[in-house]
């Protein structure tokens, strides 16, 4: 869920041929995930989008989540109300705005917006979303292959909120039978969730099986309040 410029170009996709998406749609992006590449853009006017293939792939254990002990109180505490797939473009928004040590621009351009759009009307993309006095606040998106999660890029307007997101996510894919939750760099913002960094190799021989997974949606989309996902994402 971090963009740090490692990570080795494969192609450039042609988006000058005619129609929405050019050369490139959202079948073809869904066929990336499924063979362990992800796409990403130099800057928010860069019209190009390059196909990423890193040398080593950041994971977060679903079977090893860690929550430190504040975020725990935290989480249970409920300050977010937690929605699900309620306001994804403004989470895209937020997560394009969003700065921080990782980054000084996004990588979330035009093209990337449409393709992901796309996704999230064919119910391959979810958005996990912190509101606060009706105010989206913070929270994250991804996509869903299978039994794989492939997280892509999080945001916080106030303390936590993306953590908050997190362990939500992380509970509703433990509770909904996902084996995979890519984080596609390792940060040291990870790191804290257990986070591990694997070999490119490695992680394909871990992506097939998930890609066959037929996990339930109805747990990721459902409500579920702070006790419950701490003890979820952590059994």
């Amino acid at each position: 869920m971090g963009r740090p410029p490692e990570g080795r170009s494969l192609t450039d996709p042609d988006f000058s041929a005619s129609g929405p998406f050019g050369g490139f749609g959202p079948e073809d992006l869904l066929a990336c995930y499924a063979r362990g590449v992800f796409p990403m853009a130099e800057a928010r006017d860069d019209p190009r989008v390059f196909i990423i293939e890193p040398d080593q792939r950041g994971v977060i254990p679903l079977d090893a989540f860690h929550i430190p002990a504040r975020l725990r109180r935290t989480v249970r505490s409920e300050p977010f109300e937690v929605r699900i797939d309620t306001a994804f473009e403004a989470v895209l928004d937020g997560c394009a705005a969003a700065q921080g040590p990782d980054r000084e621009d996004t990588w979330i351009n035009a093209p990337i917006r449409r393709l992901y759009a796309a996704l999230f009307a064919m119910g391959h993309v979810h958005s996990i979303e912190c509101w606060k006095d009706e105010r989206l606040v913070g929270g994250l998106y991804g996509v869903s292959l299978g039994g794989a999660f492939f997280g892509e890029s999080m945001f916080s307007r106030e303390r936590d909120a993306s953590k908050v997101a997190l362990v939500h996510l992380v509970a509703r894919l433990r509770k909904g039978g996902w084996t995979l939750l890519d984080a596609q760099f390792l940060t040291e913002h990870l790191s804290q969730f257990g986070a591990v960094e694997t070999p490119q190799a490695t992680y394909l021989r871990r992506l097939k099986p998930a890609l066959m997974v037929v996990p339930d949606q109805a747990a990721l989309l459902g409500q579920m309040n702070g006790t419950e996902a701490v003890a979820l994402a952590t059994a």
